[in-house]
């Protein structure tokens, strides 16, 4: 048994190296949990709308005291923290655009963090809610920015994926990462035989 969110965030439908990874790594976990559940979030055909003041307003409203105009705007914060809740493993499959995420993912992120809801502060600072789940990033980049790559210190995409769900609880995070992709598929062939490892850990 298990529960597993796909979180895909590429705009690209038909050629994205990170939905490929993501599709590879689906199949792999159905096939290892044959009475699992899958949901999906497609980012790029149901775009994530960007947080505005009205949004915000009705963040900060107890539930008890919403207007219906309010509840109605949280109804798809609410349904991705939902998904979040259910998910025993989480995948998030991107590819870097400008040295970070794509923005849907960041609107996405912004619907999902929610004081109160997510996360809380203590005696001791912040303390996510959403602890006990594992992530998976399947991240695409078409140059190389890890190890001793000259460009290393300019990726602001894992690293910062990893910042946000550890804030939100889930410290047990994996990366698989297809590098280069602009010069060809060598680093794509690479990150797909690492699929195996991640359902064999």
């Amino acid at each position: 048994m298990g529960n597993l969110l796909v979180v895909n965030a590429s705009p690209r439908k038909t050629e994205s190296k990170s939905r490929a990874l993501a599709a590879d790594y689906e199949a792999a976990w159905r096939a290892a949990h044959p009475e699992g559940a899958v949901r999906t979030e497609d980012l790029a055909a149901d775009l994530p709308p960007h947080v505005d003041e009205d949004f915000i307003t009705a963040i900060f409203t107890p539930a008890d005291a919403r207007s219906a105009e309010q509840t109605a705007l949280l109804a798809r914060s609410d349904g991705y923290i939902e998904n979040l809740k259910w998910a025993d493993t989480i995948v998030i499959a991107l590819p870097m655009h400008n040295f970070s995420i794509p923005s849907a993912l960041k609107a996405y992120i912004d619907h999902v963090c929610r004081v109160g809801v997510t996360f809380r502060y203590g005696e001791n600072g912040p303390e996510g809610l959403l602890g006990g789940r594992q992530a998976i990033i399947l991240a695409a980049r078409g140059g190389r920015y890890t190890g001793e790559s000259p460009a290393a210190a300019m990726n602001h995409q894992d690293t910062y994926l990893k910042t946000v769900l550890g804030f939100l609880g889930i410290t047990e995070s994996r990366t698989v990462t297809a590098e280069g992709v602009a010069a060809g598929d060598e680093g794509f062939e690479a990150a797909k035989g690492q699929i195996p490892n991640l359902l064999a850990a």
